[in-house]
């Protein structure tokens, strides 16, 4: 068949993407630069072709239907797997660069990983855009991964997901962080019997179908913690463990950084508990692509920093 008779193109699989996005045909035309004659044009063809409404009147307003929903997401990978073709040979030379990229991670590294982070990113490609995205349980990261919403996803899960790519940024030791006055805070006065009887605080879970490092260790034991205040931030915990018997159970850089800057103790986590692995994941989409391996290893490089072992040990350190 010759490109003259072809029944779509390009151009109408870019209207259709934006059409189910949008949801209306005079944004598409602003969206795109085009006219809406144009749009609505490329739209009826679109349901000559496909035999489907695409967009229907609901009171909402215009919904994309079942239909126009998965050839969205195939028109998506056709549209990526052409820009491929078109680009020529790969190369990326981040000092012109003005890409966008989309980093998703929880709070539960320090503070001074984002920011060297963005130190590293600033100096190398300062007229990119780095957008960073909270994990929360409702937030689905698979699919935005699949579909180009994030280029990278930073975790810590016991198991993660085997579809996506993934590649270690660093392990580190459990460490309960508590007030200096918990009784628990004397040298080797945490053990295991006194851990499960404790009294903590807990992050709430960041992906429905994840288990944290130590629920899922207690598991295996068949025990279980007494979580007594729940919070969706990391660093909301350590300044609830002030004048209180609260322990919180986190990463060793992470505790350190409040030993530093409140009345806190840092100890080891009692004997037998896994070290914290953290991990940056990605959808294959991106996997050969010489802008997300450069963001990849700046996120390598700032992480290996991240573990080194202080000089003293915690418990000393906070004395």
């Amino acid at each position: 068949m010759s490109r003259s008779h072809a029944p779509i193109d390009t151009y109408l699989l870019r209207v259709l993407v934006a059409l189910v996005a949008e949801r209306s045909v005079s944004r598409v035309a602003v969206r795109m630069n085009q006219s809406q004659p144009a749009i609505s044009t490329a739209l009826r063809r679109l349901r000559e072709v496909f035999a489907d409404p695409i967009l229907v009147r609901e009171r909402s307003g215009m919904v994309p239907t079942e239909r126009a929903l998965q050839l969205r997401d195939r028109a998506r990978g056709a549209l990526l797997e052409i820009d491929r073709m078109l680009s020529g040979p790969e190369q990326f030379e981040p000092a012109s660069s003005a890409m966008t990229f989309h980093l998703a991670l929880p709070d539960y590294l320090a503070m001074s990983f984002l920011a060297d982070v963005t130190t590293r990113f600033r100096a190398e490609a300062p007229h990119a855009r780095l957008v960073v995205h909270p994990l929360s349980v409702t937030y689905d990261y698979e699919r935005a991964l699949a579909q180009g919403e994030l280029d990278i996803v930073i975790g810590n899960w016991p198991q993660p997901p085997d579809r996506l790519h993934l590649s270690l940024l660093l392990e580190d030791d459990l460490m309960c962080l508590m007030g200096r006055n918990n009784p628990l805070a004397a040298k080797g006065a945490m053990t295991m019997e006194r851990y499960i009887a404790a009294r903590h605080v807990v992050p709430t879970p960041y992906a429905a179908s994840q288990r944290g490092v130590v629920e899922t260790h207690l598991a295996t034991l068949r025990q279980t913690r007494e979580a007594c205040i729940a919070v969706p931030y990391f660093t909301v915990a350590p300044h609830l463990l002030v004048g209180t018997d609260l322990v919180f159970t986190t990463a060793r850089h992470f505790a350190m950084q409040f030993v530093d800057t409140l009345p806190l103790v840092a100890v080891p986590a009692p004997q037998g508990f896994p070290r914290m692995r953290f991990y940056q994941l990605w959808h294959d989409r991106s996997q050969h692509e010489p802008a997300h391996r450069w963001l990849r290893g700046i996120l390598a490089a700032v992480a290996s920093g991240l573990a080194r072992p202080d000089a003293a040990p915690a418990d000393a350190r906070a004395a």
